[in-house]
């Protein structure tokens, strides 16, 4: 397999930015779309990255997408609230979304809102830094196509449905927990099967419910929850709180964007925020939370262990290395990003 090709964010992040907006979409919107995709490369999450601009592409070229993102207000409440994306790029309204939810928060302490008729949002984590930045806690969630089969079952009916909290510390790195209810994204197993590489023994399931390596079975099959009954749990309690808490599609009645082409995926999305003045002095729970992950740090390792990281270390990390370095992209990826500049007209500039 060939080495990766390094391209510096900036230039990565404008030209997404220049492919969003040669479809028509205003460059605000264009910028937090392509922002989305190269956030989640530069955290070392691929699987979320810039390989999906060609999916996003084809969508708004077949009109399955709306390309001027559409928030409207179904039902209102002091901390809660229903909105309709109108099936908008799933990016652009969550950040909408997330920015109304810490309004909310900011007046009664705790707020929650949900999202229908949306499409893929990507990352999670990526709703929940606006609230870190904010000193509050934030909250999201989203609903996704029919993926993992419901524990003891081989026909898959919940998604990935990831979801992610973040808390803010004080002179420590924010806690950031993005992660999906398999026990790995299917985008891993996606990228394995492009790469033609075999997948660890765990990670998915044949259609007959047969764990496998084949990472196209895999595919075809149903991906793996994480801690077996206890992941299938929470994909069924984010279905709950993102789909039938908007009076939106849940479970296998979701589209999926690389095979349903008539219309949006009808994917959706939820959010908190929690003002922790509220509650206590923020200074004094940051200060709390840089305690415990200190005294964390300091804890003894276990055999073969060298460090011990918090949840979004690694991925805070990697994306401070790789805003100085640039971004590792394979060559299918590049070739796929210039195939996309041709379509589009928009002149290639990575390398």
């Amino acid at each position: 397999m060939s080495e990766n090709i390094i391209v510096k964010a900036d230039k990565l992040l404008a030209y997404c930015t220049a492919l969003f907006k040669s479809t028509g979409m205003p460059e605000n919107e264009a910028f937090i779309n392509a922002d989305n995709l190269v956030d989640a490369d530069l955290k070392g999450h691929p699987s979320h990255g810039v390989s999906r601009m060609p999916i996003h592409l084809k969508r708004i070229r077949l009109g399955c997408i709306k390309i001027e993102s559409e928030l409207k207000t179904v039902s209102d409440g002091p901390s809660v609230a229903v909105y309709d994306a109108c099936n908008s790029m799933g990016p652009s309204v969550s950040v909408k979304a997330m920015a109304y939810a810490m309004e909310k928060a900011k007046k009664t302490g705790i707020s929650f809102v949900t999202v229908k008729n949306s499409n893929h949002y990507g990352t999670a984590g990526y709703y929940v830094e606006p609230a870190i930045k904010q000193g509050m806690i934030g909250i999201s969630m989203t609903n996704t196509p029919a993926r993992m089969a419901p524990w003891g079952s081989k026909d898959p009916y919940f998604g990935t449905n990831p979801f992610a909290v973040g808390i803010p510390a004080d002179k420590e790195l924010p806690i950031l927990a993005d992660m999906a209810t398999t026990l790995v994204a299917r985008g891993k197993i996606m990228i394995a099967a492009q790469n033609k590489q075999q997948i660890p023994l765990g990670w998915g399931m044949t259609v007959e419910g047969e764990p496998t390596t084949d990472p196209n079975e895999a595919l075809k099959g149903s991906v793996a929850p994480f801690g077996n009954y206890k992941g299938s749990a929470i994909s069924l309690l984010i279905n709950v709180l993102t789909g039938m808490l908007s009076g939106s599609s849940f479970g296998s009645h979701i589209k999926d964007m690389y095979a349903d082409f008539d219309s949006g995926t009808e994917t959706s999305h939820a959010f908190g925020a929690i003002n922790i003045d509220a509650f206590i002095p923020a200074d004094l729970f940051r200060t709390s939370i840089d305690r415990m992950i200190v005294e964390i740090k300091k804890s003894s390792f276990a055999k073969n262990s060298t460090d011990i990281f918090l949840p979004g270390e690694i991925e805070l990390r990697n994306r401070e290395r790789r805003l100085k370095e640039g971004v590792p992209l394979t060559q299918a990826i590049i070739d796929d990003l210039k195939r996309e500049g041709e379509l589009c007209k928009v002149p290639f500039t990575l390398c």
